[in-house]
């Protein structure tokens, strides 16, 4: 004779869900609509980054475009320079300071949208 086998232990049930729970999370955008205080963080990241890019920005250009008449006037010899009947000071600093402005207004550009590409990725990750 075979004894029957044990019942399977009770379960409790307690809801129908199958998934984990998970807190429901809303929408950075959400947030920035409502002016919550985490919108504001996001927002003040957003701010922070375009001033430290613009501080950057402005830090190279007094660097490279203001040290350039002190570079000249701490090397005597350049004044006495000319290349093609002009001085060197006049041309370094007529001339080859368009492309430096140019260059660096490019990268400042490509920097800045780079830096909202990244926040709107946040805000909308779709």
């Amino acid at each position: 004779m075979t004894t029957p086998a044990p019942p399977p232990p009770r379960v409790r049930v307690t809801s129908t869900r199958r998934e984990p729970t998970t807190a429901h999370r809303r929408p950075v955008s959400r947030e920035l609509d409502e002016q919550t205080p985490l919108g504001g963080v996001y927002l003040g990241g957003l701010m922070w980054a375009q001033l430290r890019l613009s501080l950057l920005t402005l830090g190279i250009a007094f660097v490279a475009i203001g040290g350039l008449p002190v570079l000249l006037r701490l090397v005597p010899a350049t004044a006495r320079l000319s290349l093609a009947g002009f001085p060197f000071p006049w041309l370094v600093l007529g001339v080859l300071v368009y492309p430096v402005v140019f260059v660096l207004g490019r990268w400042y550009v490509r920097q800045a949208e780079r830096i909202e590409a990244d926040f709107a990725d946040v805000v909308d990750p779709s």
